[in-house]
């Protein structure tokens, strides 16, 4: 079984396991600070709800595979866990007293380090939506930040994670900025392909 498979299994298996039950796996300042240090790895792991949990799941499932299959799954786990942990840690002073939990932050990371990762060329993965979609979901994070929008999305923890992702995937492709450069790229023709589209239906 492949690593990004497992973590979704946890993720489910967990967030039943954390709705059925009264024991506390989200992190927490208040749950760091009072010695369940456990929580920086079930928080990642157990979800709000079921849409939480399902929209999680598909973006795990998309880049977190791409990314096991472009840098193996060690890397891959050491992105997910590095770039969730620190991303709860950080985001300590934004969401003072706050809950947190779910695996965003941490696929933030994956998605990021995918983008990187990926070597620039005319191959079918590389032309693919993915690297695009990573960059249109992290612009929107930025924006969400930028207009203060609320609610119980922790916009700012996705920033981090993505952030962090960005090292990982800088370090293993020597060629990160044409690959950024060239997913830009591919976002503007995607745009306009999607314009030209919307006339025409």
């Amino acid at each position: 079984m492949k690593l990004t498979n497992f973590l979704i299994i946890l993720c489910i298996f967990l967030s039943l396991y954390f709705w059925g039950s009264k024991e506390n796996l989200a992190f927490s300042e208040y749950a760091l600070f009072h010695g369940a240090f456990y929580t920086l790895l079930t928080g990642l792991f157990v979800h709000a709800n079921l849409v939480h949990l399902s929209g999680n799941m598909i973006f795990l499932y998309v880049f977190g595979n791409s990314l096991e299959d472009e840098v193996g799954a060690f890397n891959t786990a050491l992105v997910f866990f590095t770039g969730g942990i620190l991303s709860f840690i950080i985001s300590i002073p934004f969401y003072p007293g706050a809950t947190m939990l779910g695996a965003s932050a941490a696929i933030f990371s994956v998605m990021s380090a995918l983008l990187l990762a990926r070597h620039p060329g005319y191959s079918f993965q590389f032309l693919s939506p993915i690297g695009p979609l990573a960059l249109l979901y992290f612009m929107f994070n930025i924006m969400a930040v930028k207009n203060a929008m609320g609610g119980n999305v922790a916009y700012f923890a996705h920033i981090f994670g993505f952030i962090i992702g960005m090292f990982f995937g800088a370090k293993w492709n020597k060629q990160w900025k044409e690959s950024l450069f060239l997913t830009f790229a591919l976002l503007i023709v995607y745009f306009i392909l999607y314009i030209y589209l919307i006339k025409w239906i």
